[in-house]
Protein backbone atom coordinates (compact mmCIF):
# COMPACT_ATOMS: atom_id res chain seq x y z
CA UNK A 1 0.00 0.00 0.00
CA UNK A 2 1.34 3.58 -0.54
CA UNK A 3 2.89 5.15 2.25
CA UNK A 4 0.83 8.50 1.38
CA UNK A 5 -2.69 6.44 1.05
CA UNK A 6 -5.10 7.58 3.61
CA UNK A 7 -8.79 6.86 4.41
CA UNK A 8 -11.85 8.07 5.93
CA UNK A 9 -14.45 5.17 7.01
CA UNK A 10 -17.86 5.79 7.75
CA UNK A 11 -19.32 2.75 9.73
CA UNK A 12 -22.50 1.22 11.22
CA UNK A 13 -24.46 -1.72 11.66
CA UNK A 14 -27.81 -3.27 13.34
CA UNK A 15 -28.24 -4.68 16.65
CA UNK A 16 -27.09 -8.32 15.35
CA UNK A 17 -23.87 -6.57 13.85
CA UNK A 18 -23.05 -3.66 17.17
CA UNK A 19 -20.32 -5.40 18.84
CA UNK A 20 -18.14 -6.40 15.79
CA UNK A 21 -18.89 -3.23 14.55
CA UNK A 22 -17.63 -1.55 17.49
CA UNK A 23 -14.69 -3.86 17.39
CA UNK A 24 -13.46 -3.19 13.94
CA UNK A 25 -13.95 0.77 14.31
CA UNK A 26 -11.93 0.45 17.45
CA UNK A 27 -9.42 -1.19 15.17
CA UNK A 28 -9.66 0.82 12.58
CA UNK A 29 -8.88 4.02 14.49
CA UNK A 30 -5.66 2.35 15.03
CA UNK A 31 -4.59 2.09 11.53
CA UNK A 32 -1.63 3.91 10.42
CA UNK A 33 -3.56 4.66 6.76
CA UNK A 34 -6.71 5.54 8.35
CA UNK A 35 -7.22 9.24 9.13
CA UNK A 36 -10.64 9.17 10.67
CA UNK A 37 -13.19 6.73 11.78
CA UNK A 38 -17.01 7.97 11.52
CA UNK A 39 -19.10 5.60 13.74
CA UNK A 40 -22.87 5.94 12.51
CA UNK A 41 -24.43 3.63 15.40
CA UNK A 42 -27.09 1.25 15.50
CA UNK A 43 -30.11 1.17 13.31
CA UNK A 44 -31.98 -1.48 11.37
CA UNK A 45 -29.71 -3.30 9.00
CA UNK A 46 -31.13 -1.29 6.00
CA UNK A 47 -31.34 2.08 7.47
CA UNK A 48 -27.60 1.11 8.14
CA UNK A 49 -26.53 0.77 5.47
CA UNK A 50 -28.23 3.32 3.89
CA UNK A 51 -26.33 5.99 6.12
CA UNK A 52 -23.04 5.08 5.43
CA UNK A 53 -24.03 4.30 1.45
CA UNK A 54 -24.69 8.07 1.43
CA UNK A 55 -21.52 9.31 2.85
CA UNK A 56 -19.91 7.03 0.33
CA UNK A 57 -21.83 7.20 -2.89
CA UNK A 58 -21.81 11.49 -2.24
CA UNK A 59 -18.76 12.38 -0.21
CA UNK A 60 -18.97 16.01 1.36
CA UNK A 61 -14.92 16.05 0.67
CA UNK A 62 -13.79 14.54 -2.57
CA UNK A 63 -11.21 16.94 -3.26
CA UNK A 64 -8.27 14.77 -4.84
CA UNK A 65 -5.91 15.78 -2.05
CA UNK A 66 -8.60 14.68 0.58
CA UNK A 67 -9.02 10.72 1.96
CA UNK A 68 -10.72 8.42 0.10
CA UNK A 69 -13.97 7.62 1.45
CA UNK A 70 -15.01 4.38 1.95
CA UNK A 71 -17.52 1.88 4.44
CA UNK A 72 -17.91 -0.72 6.87
CA UNK A 73 -21.35 -2.04 7.47
CA UNK A 74 -22.38 -5.16 9.66
CA UNK A 75 -25.77 -7.04 10.40
CA UNK A 76 -26.59 -10.38 11.49
CA UNK A 77 -25.21 -12.49 7.79
CA UNK A 78 -23.60 -9.48 6.39
CA UNK A 79 -26.01 -10.09 3.19
CA UNK A 80 -28.96 -7.78 4.34
CA UNK A 81 -26.59 -4.23 4.76
CA UNK A 82 -24.61 -5.08 1.18
CA UNK A 83 -27.98 -5.57 -0.54
CA UNK A 84 -28.94 -2.08 0.57
CA UNK A 85 -25.92 -0.24 0.26
CA UNK A 86 -25.47 -1.21 -3.12
CA UNK A 87 -29.25 0.31 -4.14
CA UNK A 88 -26.49 3.79 -3.48
CA UNK A 89 -24.71 5.03 -6.83
CA UNK A 90 -20.94 4.29 -7.20
CA UNK A 91 -20.58 2.37 -4.04
CA UNK A 92 -19.66 -1.18 -4.65
CA UNK A 93 -19.95 -3.48 -1.32
CA UNK A 94 -19.01 -6.71 -0.77
CA UNK A 95 -19.59 -9.12 1.99
CA UNK A 96 -16.46 -10.89 3.14
CA UNK A 97 -15.85 -13.41 4.89
CA UNK A 98 -11.98 -13.93 4.60
CA UNK A 99 -8.83 -11.94 3.60
CA UNK A 100 -9.17 -13.61 -0.22
CA UNK A 101 -12.43 -12.36 -0.48
CA UNK A 102 -11.23 -8.91 0.41
CA UNK A 103 -8.48 -9.41 -2.22
CA UNK A 104 -10.63 -10.35 -4.85
CA UNK A 105 -13.06 -7.85 -4.46
CA UNK A 106 -11.05 -4.69 -4.11
CA UNK A 107 -8.97 -6.28 -7.41
CA UNK A 108 -11.65 -7.05 -9.29
CA UNK A 109 -14.70 -4.82 -8.22
CA UNK A 110 -12.96 -1.79 -6.50
CA UNK A 111 -15.12 -2.53 -3.47
CA UNK A 112 -15.37 0.44 -1.36
CA UNK A 113 -17.93 -0.79 1.12
CA UNK A 114 -16.52 -3.39 3.29
CA UNK A 115 -20.06 -5.99 4.38
CA UNK A 116 -19.03 -8.31 7.29
CA UNK A 117 -21.57 -10.52 9.75
CA UNK A 118 -21.74 -9.87 13.29
CA UNK A 119 -23.10 -13.91 13.58
CA UNK A 120 -20.31 -15.46 11.69
CA UNK A 121 -16.80 -13.70 11.73
CA UNK A 122 -15.20 -13.17 15.07
CA UNK A 123 -13.26 -9.62 15.79
CA UNK A 124 -9.64 -10.80 15.06
CA UNK A 125 -10.74 -12.50 11.59
CA UNK A 126 -12.53 -9.24 10.77
CA UNK A 127 -9.43 -6.83 11.34
CA UNK A 128 -7.72 -8.90 9.19
CA UNK A 129 -10.23 -8.53 6.90
CA UNK A 130 -10.32 -4.94 6.95
CA UNK A 131 -6.66 -4.86 6.99
CA UNK A 132 -6.40 -6.56 3.57
CA UNK A 133 -9.59 -4.75 2.24
CA UNK A 134 -7.38 -1.35 3.08
CA UNK A 135 -4.57 -2.93 1.40
CA UNK A 136 -5.40 -4.07 -1.74
CA UNK A 137 -5.62 -2.14 -4.66
CA UNK A 138 -7.88 -2.18 -7.52
CA UNK A 139 -6.77 -4.59 -10.59
CA UNK A 140 -4.16 -6.34 -7.90
CA UNK A 141 -2.68 -9.53 -8.38
CA UNK A 142 -5.30 -11.72 -5.89
CA UNK A 143 -6.57 -15.35 -5.41
CA UNK A 144 -8.69 -14.92 -9.03
CA UNK A 145 -5.80 -14.05 -10.79
CA UNK A 146 -3.63 -17.06 -9.59
CA UNK A 147 -1.65 -14.28 -8.01
CA UNK A 148 -0.02 -13.35 -11.04
CA UNK A 149 -0.52 -10.19 -12.45
CA UNK A 150 -4.31 -9.92 -14.72
CA UNK A 151 -3.66 -10.60 -18.50
CA UNK A 152 -3.75 -7.65 -20.57
CA UNK A 153 -6.99 -8.20 -22.19
CA UNK A 154 -8.75 -8.00 -18.31
CA UNK A 155 -6.75 -4.93 -17.80
CA UNK A 156 -8.49 -3.55 -20.96
CA UNK A 157 -11.43 -4.55 -19.08
CA UNK A 158 -10.81 -2.87 -15.48
CA UNK A 159 -9.64 0.44 -17.18
CA UNK A 160 -12.88 0.83 -18.58
CA UNK A 161 -15.14 -0.89 -15.90
CA UNK A 162 -15.36 1.47 -12.70
CA UNK A 163 -16.72 4.15 -15.40
CA UNK A 164 -19.32 1.64 -16.85
CA UNK A 165 -20.74 0.54 -13.69
CA UNK A 166 -21.02 3.98 -12.32
CA UNK A 167 -23.41 5.04 -15.21
CA UNK A 168 -25.78 1.79 -14.71
CA UNK A 169 -28.71 1.46 -14.33
CA UNK A 170 -29.03 4.14 -17.03
CA UNK A 171 -31.47 7.03 -16.48
CA UNK A 172 -34.92 6.08 -17.02
CA UNK A 173 -37.66 8.16 -18.71
CA UNK A 174 -40.80 9.45 -16.68
CA UNK A 175 -42.77 6.85 -14.54
CA UNK A 176 -44.53 4.50 -15.73
CA UNK A 177 -48.67 4.85 -15.21
CA UNK A 178 -48.52 1.28 -14.18
CA UNK A 179 -46.10 2.42 -11.25
CA UNK A 180 -47.96 1.15 -8.01
CA UNK A 181 -47.04 4.27 -6.25
CA UNK A 182 -47.73 6.67 -9.39
CA UNK A 183 -51.67 4.36 -9.47
CA UNK A 184 -51.77 5.15 -5.75
CA UNK A 185 -51.33 9.16 -5.38
CA UNK A 186 -52.97 9.53 -9.08
CA UNK A 187 -56.71 11.02 -8.49
CA UNK A 188 -55.82 10.43 -4.98
CA UNK A 189 -57.85 13.60 -2.68
CA UNK A 190 -56.33 15.11 0.22
CA UNK A 191 -57.66 15.96 3.75
CA UNK A 192 -55.93 19.21 5.26
CA UNK A 193 -53.75 18.44 8.55
CA UNK A 194 -55.85 21.51 10.38
CA UNK A 195 -53.15 21.43 13.18
CA UNK A 196 -50.21 21.92 10.53
CA UNK A 197 -50.38 24.50 7.66
CA UNK A 198 -49.41 23.33 4.60
CA UNK A 199 -49.78 19.84 5.23
CA UNK A 200 -52.35 17.39 3.58
CA UNK A 201 -52.69 13.34 4.26
CA UNK A 202 -54.95 10.70 2.46
CA UNK A 203 -55.00 7.57 5.16
CA UNK A 204 -55.28 4.69 2.15
CA UNK A 205 -55.21 1.81 5.01
CA UNK A 206 -57.08 1.18 9.09
CA UNK A 207 -54.87 0.07 11.56
CA UNK A 208 -52.00 -0.73 10.89
CA UNK A 209 -52.46 2.99 9.37
CA UNK A 210 -50.84 3.99 5.78
CA UNK A 211 -51.15 7.09 4.71
CA UNK A 212 -49.75 9.52 2.07
CA UNK A 213 -48.50 12.90 3.07
CA UNK A 214 -47.58 16.19 1.63
CA UNK A 215 -46.29 19.32 2.91
CA UNK A 216 -45.37 22.99 1.22
CA UNK A 217 -41.90 23.93 1.53
CA UNK A 218 -41.83 26.31 4.34
CA UNK A 219 -44.35 24.31 6.71
CA UNK A 220 -43.29 23.22 9.88
CA UNK A 221 -44.75 20.60 12.34
CA UNK A 222 -44.16 21.44 15.75
CA UNK A 223 -43.20 19.66 18.51
CA UNK A 224 -45.20 16.16 19.11
CA UNK A 225 -45.44 12.45 19.38
CA UNK A 226 -47.50 9.43 18.59
CA UNK A 227 -48.80 6.12 20.57
CA UNK A 228 -47.50 4.42 18.14
CA UNK A 229 -43.73 3.78 16.45
CA UNK A 230 -43.92 4.71 12.71
CA UNK A 231 -41.86 4.16 9.35
CA UNK A 232 -41.77 6.79 6.73
CA UNK A 233 -40.36 6.75 3.19
CA UNK A 234 -39.69 9.87 1.76
CA UNK A 235 -41.05 9.83 -2.17
CA UNK A 236 -39.80 13.38 -2.74
CA UNK A 237 -38.47 16.62 -1.11
CA UNK A 238 -36.49 17.83 1.53
CA UNK A 239 -37.18 17.74 5.31
CA UNK A 240 -35.63 17.55 8.72
CA UNK A 241 -36.63 15.52 11.56
CA UNK A 242 -35.66 16.79 14.73
CA UNK A 243 -36.41 14.08 17.60
CA UNK A 244 -35.97 15.78 20.42
CA UNK A 245 -36.41 12.98 22.85
CA UNK A 246 -32.83 11.18 21.44
CA UNK A 247 -31.58 14.94 20.82
CA UNK A 248 -30.90 13.61 17.18
CA UNK A 249 -31.73 15.08 13.26
CA UNK A 250 -31.74 14.07 10.21
CA UNK A 251 -31.76 15.63 6.65
CA UNK A 252 -34.32 13.42 4.51
CA UNK A 253 -34.68 13.62 0.84
CA UNK A 254 -35.72 11.39 -1.64
CA UNK A 255 -35.84 7.68 -1.08
CA UNK A 256 -35.02 8.28 2.39
CA UNK A 257 -36.34 6.42 5.34
CA UNK A 258 -36.93 6.83 8.94
CA UNK A 259 -38.40 5.17 12.02
CA UNK A 260 -39.65 7.03 14.96
CA UNK A 261 -40.21 5.31 18.51
CA UNK A 262 -42.94 5.26 20.29
CA UNK A 263 -43.60 8.81 21.91
CA UNK A 264 -40.60 10.06 20.69
CA UNK A 265 -41.15 13.91 20.86
CA UNK A 266 -39.99 15.17 17.00
CA UNK A 267 -40.69 18.44 15.29
CA UNK A 268 -39.83 18.68 11.36
CA UNK A 269 -39.30 21.29 8.99
CA UNK A 270 -39.72 21.16 5.06
CA UNK A 271 -37.19 22.58 2.64
CA UNK A 272 -39.32 21.91 -0.12
CA UNK A 273 -42.60 20.83 -1.69
CA UNK A 274 -42.45 17.15 0.08
CA UNK A 275 -44.15 13.75 -0.24
CA UNK A 276 -44.06 10.77 1.79
CA UNK A 277 -45.42 7.43 2.61
CA UNK A 278 -46.00 6.73 6.18
CA UNK A 279 -47.18 3.42 8.43
CA UNK A 280 -47.83 3.63 12.15
CA UNK A 281 -48.27 0.43 14.18
CA UNK A 282 -51.74 1.15 15.23
CA UNK A 283 -54.51 4.19 14.93
CA UNK A 284 -53.36 7.05 13.68
CA UNK A 285 -52.81 9.37 16.53
CA UNK A 286 -51.17 13.06 17.02
CA UNK A 287 -50.59 14.89 20.30
CA UNK A 288 -48.65 18.30 20.42
CA UNK A 289 -46.00 19.52 22.89
CA UNK A 290 -45.81 23.09 21.37
CA UNK A 291 -47.70 25.45 19.43
CA UNK A 292 -46.50 26.38 15.60
CA UNK A 293 -44.75 29.98 17.03
CA UNK A 294 -42.47 28.05 19.37
CA UNK A 295 -41.82 25.71 16.43
CA UNK A 296 -41.01 28.22 14.21
CA UNK A 297 -38.90 29.87 16.65
CA UNK A 298 -36.89 27.16 18.08
CA UNK A 299 -36.01 25.65 14.38
CA UNK A 300 -34.86 29.15 12.84
CA UNK A 301 -32.51 29.37 15.96
CA UNK A 302 -31.30 26.79 15.75
CA UNK A 303 -30.39 26.87 11.61
CA UNK A 304 -29.58 30.38 12.35
CA UNK A 305 -26.66 28.95 14.65
CA UNK A 306 -25.48 25.87 12.22
CA UNK A 307 -25.22 28.74 9.41
CA UNK A 308 -23.44 30.90 11.69
CA UNK A 309 -21.05 28.25 13.01
CA UNK A 310 -20.02 27.41 9.06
Amino acid sequence: MAADRRFKIFAAADGFGQPLKDAVVAHLRAHPAVAEVVDLGVDKYYAAAAVVARQVSSPSDSSPDGPEVRGVVVCGTGAGVCIFANKYPRVYATHCASPADAVNTRSINACNVLALSGIATPPDAAAAIADTWLATPFRAPCPASGDAPWPEDIQRFFDTAPEEMAAIPEPQGPPDSACAICCLRSGMEFEPVGIMPGGEMRIVRESPTSAYVRFKAGSVEPAHHHTFGHDLVVIKGKKKVWNLTKKESYDLVDGDFLFTPAGDVHRVKYFEDTEFFIRWDGHWDIFLDEDLNTAHSAIDAELGAASNSK
